[in-house]
């Protein structure tokens, strides 16, 4: 079954694509939730029209993307947080605190933008992250968790 996405579905595709998926997942789940249309002929012209207007607009939120990425590319976040004696933190660090940080800094980025190896970090030291500003640009992000 072939469906048209109405937004973006982390690992199945980007908001306006067409997308291959199994009957299932998308009658029960995608269509339901107002995920995505079926891609049938009508649904398909008005989406090629919509993405024809639209392409303006996405080269120029592309063009931010850029900017927001040179001004975060090579900055080294520092974010304290408690710690215990053995070195280890109460609680963790999660993506929250990272887009928190950038929100102090000026950039207006959310948390489900940032991605991480490892979900929680619970340690002292200096790791990496990847922002996803747009469809075709990631960030990597290196931060550094201290005493605090």
């Amino acid at each position: 079954m072939e469906v048209i996405l109405k937004q973006d579905v982390k690992n199945l595709g980007y908001a306006h694509d067409v997308v291959k998926v199994r009957n299932g997942y998308g009658l029960n789940y995608l269509i339901p939730n107002g995920l995505a249309v079926i891609a049938n002929d009508t649904n398909r012209k008005i989406n090629s029209e919509v993405m024809r207007q639209r392409q303006h607009k996405v080269e120029k939120i592309k063009m931010e993307a850029e900017k927001v990425k040179s001004a975060i590319e090579n900055v080294v976040l520092t974010i304290p947080a408690k710690v215990g004696e053995n070195g280890k933190l109460f609680g963790s660090i999660t993506t929250q605190q990272l887009a928190d940080v950038l929100k102090r800094m000026g950039q207006n980025i959310e948390k489900r933008q940032i991605s991480m190896k490892n979900d929680h970090i619970k340690g002292l030291g200096t790791y990496t992250a990847e922002v996803q500003l747009h469809r075709d640009i990631t960030v990597p992000i290196t931060f550094e968790v201290v005493e605090g």
